[in-house]
């Protein structure tokens, strides 16, 4: 696969809110590993709040302005997340489908299945 076919989906937003890409490179350049380690935090930020969530919610005893914060913080910790699984998820494919090439390129077919199935599952 062509480095330059592969677009990333950043875990940050233009100062516009609008989603930043990554276009093309290897994943090994100064804005890939950045944007490995944000979202290895916001995975791991994530993981703490659920823990810390699950506290609370044990307690029984929250006001309604303390339910409202939890679902704030949830909703924030959650869509970090979907932005993560939503950019991984796409980089599998662009890699199943690199496979895909190379195996046909090969003059093997086998790629081709693993291919189909990624974006069987994308798909749903």
């Amino acid at each position: 696969m062509n480095p330059m076919d592969t677009v990333r989906l950043l875990p940050w937003n233009s100062p516009e809110g609008k989603p930043c890409y990554l276009l093309g490179g290897t994943g090994t350049g100064y804005v890939s590993r950045l944007a490995d380690r944000v979202e290895a935090e916001h995975m791991d930020a994530a993981a703490e709040f659920i823990e810390e969530a699950g506290d609370i919610l044990a307690g029984r005893c929250w006001t309604p302005g303390e339910i409202h914060l939890l679902a704030v913080e949830l909703t924030a910790h959650l869509a970090r997340v979907h932005r993560v699984s939503e950019s991984r998820g796409v980089r599998l494919l662009q890699l199943a489908g690199g496979l895909a090439e190379d195996a046909e390129a090969a003059g093997s077919v086998p790629g081709a299945a693993l291919k189909g199935a990624a974006q069987g599952s994308r798909a749903r």
